[in-house]
Parts: structure tokens; C-alpha cells; sequence
């Protein structure tokens, strides 16, 4: 009980923290820079006092420490995109619908807040964060499903980060202005940076996987799924493409291109 007690008080602290951060801005959309912190935050603590997670055992342990860089490098890249992204900008549209869904419920804004937006991604950070809680209760020692953890992972990083960028460079010349990005890993995806992202998670979850520890391995697979059902099913894919539904062009774009898997063929 103890290894998810800890993680689960420091999570609940720090999205405690970004909620009053965001009452007092009035916009809820800064979870979306903090949400990848968070994980950061996790992966710091377990490096820096890693005989608390390692049992009394000093030091941490080799894949341990491979997968809180990976996270260190995700989170951080994904953060500084956001903000980058979200500067000067209202509070995003998704947030502002909830808004008026609590309103039409009466629902106290700063309840809504705190129930659906960030004790909700804090739950979700628990469970997506399940591979590196784990890993940091045991010793596993680098393999070659190590390696093919790091090379998937390099992958998707490529996905996210590319895509992230493609989509950036598009946005901001004005001759685009209401047209569909296609081209790129665009061309092959419709959401290049949601696929990189799931894969990243997928990487460290087989990097997380130890033999002799099969209940915590079985139990760490639900961050990848949960992970790729948010992305895929929830607020991700479904909640962007509603934006498009009325829109022609964008309707054939998801006629010939795949939602999530890249096709190249």
C-alpha cells in the first residue's frame, strides 16, 4: 500500500496546488502545462530518495533510471510546447465548454474545476505514472527488451516532437489560415503527436517489465492502455475532430488517412 500511498500524496499536493494556481488566473487550460510537470515532479522525487522506493536498497535501479529520463524528457518538451502554444491565449475552448455544462447544472465552478479537470488528471497521472512507481521497487537490470523499450520510444518521440512542430510551422503562416494540414507526418496520421506520445508510454511500460515480478508488470500495463483510450476515445482524437464534423475537406481527410496508427501504404 505503501508504494502507491506516496505517489498518490504528492500527486494530490501538486494538482491541489495547480487548482488554486488557476482559480486565482480563471483559466483551468494551464493543467494542460502541468499535467507533463507532474510526471517530471514523480520522476524527480524517485530519483532523488530512491531508498524510499527501493525498500532501504540505495541507489536506484538501471532501468529505474532510464525510465525517469525518458519521462524527464517528454514532460519537459511537452510543458514548454504548451506554453509556447498557449501564451497570451484565453482559456481553451474545451475548458470553456465545461464551464457552461456546470452552469447549466449548477454546479460551483470551482467544484466543476476541481472534480473533472484536475483531481480527474490527477487520477490519470497515477495510473499512466504506474510503470515508473513500479520500477522503482525492485532491481531490473538492463536487457535487450531494455533497448527495444529506448529504440520504440525514440520513435514516438520523433512522432510527437515532429508532428508538434510540423503543426506549429503550419499554423503560423497566415496563408494556411482554415486549411487542413496533410502533409508530413501528417500525410500518414491524422494526430502524429497523440501516436508518438502513446508510444512513448507503451516503450517505458516494456522498459518497466520485470519476469520475476509478473502482478506489478500485469498491473503497469494499464498505464499504455488507459493512456491510448484517453487519447483514442476521450479527450484526444474525438474531442478534436468535433471542432471539424461540419467541416468538407477535413471529412475527406479522415476518409484517407488513418485517426491514430500511421499507414504508409
Amino acid at each position: 500500500m505503501q508504494t502507491y500511498l506516496a505517489p498518490l500524496s504528492i500527486i494530490l499536493i501538486f494538482m491541489s496546488i495547480v487548482f488554486v494556481i488557476a482559480q486565482v488566473l480563471k483559466n483551468n487550460s494551464i493543467v494542460d502545462i502541468f499535467w507533463s510537470l507532474g510526471f517530471c515532479l514523480l520522476a524527480f522525487i524517485f530519483e532523488m530518495n530512491a531508498e524510499l522506493y527501493l525498500q532501504g536498497v540505495r541507489g536506484v535501479t538501471t532501468t529505474s533510471t532510464i525510465i525517469h529520463y525518458l519521462v524527464f524528457i517528454w514532460g519537459f518538451r511537452l510543458a514548454f510546447h504548451i506554453l509556447m502554444k498557449n501564451w497570451n491565449q484565453p482559456e481553451d475552448w474545451r475548458y470553456i465548454n465545461f464551464r457552461k455544462l456546470w452552469t447549466k447544472k449548477n454546479i460551483p465552478q470551482c467544484l466543476g474545476a476541481l472534480l473533472q479537470v484536475f483531481l480527474l488528471q490527477g487520477f490519470f497521472m497515477f495510473i499512466i505514472a504506474l510503470p515508473m512507481i513500479h520500477s522503482n521497487q525492485y532491481f531490473t537490470p538492463i536487457s535487450n527488451l531494455t533497448y527495444v523499450g529506448i529504440f520504440l520510444w525514440l520513435i514516438g518521440f520523433i512522432f510527437e516532437a515532429v508532428g508538434d512542430y510540423q503543426k506549429n510551422v503550419f499554423k503560423k503562416n497566415p496563408e494556411n489560415k482554415g486549411k487542413i494540414l496533410t502533409t508530413g507526418l501528417w500525410k500518414y496520421t491524422r494526430h502524429p503527436n497523440y501516436f508518438g506520445e502513446a508510444l512513448m508510454w507503451w516503450s517505458i511500460w516494456i522498459i518497466s517489465i520485470n519476469f520475476f515480478h509478473p502482478i506489478q508488470t500485469f498491473i503497469s500495463i494499464l498505464s499504455p492502455i488507459t493512456l491510448t483510450w484517453l487519447l483514442t476515445k476521450v479527450s484526444g482524437v474525438p474531442m478534436l475532430e468535433s471542432k471539424y464534423k461540419d467541416n468538407i475537406v477535413y471529412q475527406d481527410y479522415i476518409k484517407n488517412t488513418s485517426a491514430f496508427v500511421p499507414k504508409f501504404w
